[in-house]
């Protein structure tokens, strides 16, 4: 008789980008990294935090390199391989640039799992790839205790158009191009909460290629972008208010969430990287006087395969983010602005 097939979510402690570290270690574990100053072709390293590598090899071309991997956040094989592939591909995105080819990075609990069902997660890895016109060219894979699947994806952009997280500009505006809520979202799935429609919204946004970064960065009213992913909607403006020095007004009300985020989050459920993001801020967040705790958790909620986060021109703004909609991302929104000042966020 065969043995029951696991539930994926079952399989590992965490999920998604709720498993990265929480923005405070990580600044920790970096503080020690050499510098890049010796490496006058590394133009973007560690010292911003930002989402890929870049090596510039001549005055028109640059190497955009990033690795991004985790646990899964879904049970079906297949949508994991396709979140976590997504969510790779956004990093090179988030950048300016395009990516040219991906290796795989497998770590599977070989006695746990059928070998048909780290197949799936391999097409479906493959077939986001594809999406973006891209091969997965090899990779490494090891017999790991926890399901683990990503990929490291190498990408092209010009020095002219690259976009970091550190270039907001005083008097910009701030745009989100996806919802958030996704680690709300996953929360409610292991606990078998999720509707059949709030699925469905989920995988349709996780699954969606942040290509629109691509086209952004050939505009020069865009000055910064970064990718919404794990430190949460909060942590990632964060680290564009440091490497911009200035401060970010988010509007509360502004900021777009999932059907049922507001629901789920009232109803408890949350993941504790949500809470590990928040500790992590300390005094650099502000927040509204009394402010309801579920709302605060929507706004440290770790997103995987998150939406762009753009700040631009105020003036272009409104153009570009009725640009960014007719490409197919209907939620974007202006969620505020740059100000002069302290690098903290603000939230009004």
């Amino acid at each position: 008789m065969n043995a029951p097939v696991p539930r994926l979510t079952a399989l590992a402690h965490g999920g998604g980008c709720g498993c990265k570290l929480a923005p405070s270690v990580l600044r920790e574990l970096l503080a020690s990294e050499p510098a890049a100053a010796p490496f006058a072709d590394l133009i973007v390293g560690t010292e911003t935090g930002d989402d890929a590598a870049v090596w510039r090899l001549d005055d028109k071309t640059a190497i955009v390199a990033t690795t991004d991997f985790f646990m899964p956040m879904v049970d079906d094989p297949y949508d994991f391989g396709r979140i976590a592939a997504t969510n790779a591909l956004s990093d090179v995105y988030a950048m300016g640039g395009r990516p040219i080819f991906a290796l795989a990075i497998l770590g599977m609990p070989i006695d746990k799992m059928p070998t048909a069902m780290i197949r799936e997660i391999l097409r479906g890895g493959a077939a986001a790839a594809a999406g973006a016109g891209i091969p997965v060219a090899g990779g490494h894979s090891i017999d790991s205790p926890e399901p683990i699947y990503g990929l490291a994806v190498i990408g092209l952009v010009s020095p002219e158009t690259l976009r970091r997280n550190c270039d907001a500009r005083p008097g910009d505006a701030l745009i989100l191009t996806k919802p958030i809520g996704v680690g709300i979202y996953s929360a409610a799935i292991k606990k078998g909460a999720l509707s059949d429609d709030g699925y469905r919204e989920m995988l349709g946004f996780m699954t969606r290629l942040n290509v629109v970064g691509a086209e952004l960065a050939k505009d020069e009213a865009v000055h910064a972008m970064t990718d919404v992913t794990g430190f949460g909607l909060l942590g990632h403006s964060l680290e564009m208010a440091r490497g911009a020095g200035a401060t970010l007004r988010l509007k509360l009300d502004d900021a777009p969430t999932l059907a049922e985020a507001e629901s789920l989050v009232k109803a408890g459920f949350s993941t504790g990287a949500s809470q590990r993001n928040w500790a992590s801020y300390g005094d650099a967040v502000v927040l509204p006087e009394g402010l309801e705790d579920w709302r605060r958790r929507l706004l440290t909620d770790p997103q995987t395969s998150g939406g762009l986060l753009v700040a631009c021109d105020a003036a272009a703004a409104p153009t570009l983010c009725a640009r960014i909609r007719e490409g197919g991302d209907p939620q974007a929104r202006i969620v505020g602005s740059v100000e002069a000042g302290e690098p903290i966020v603000e939230v009004v």
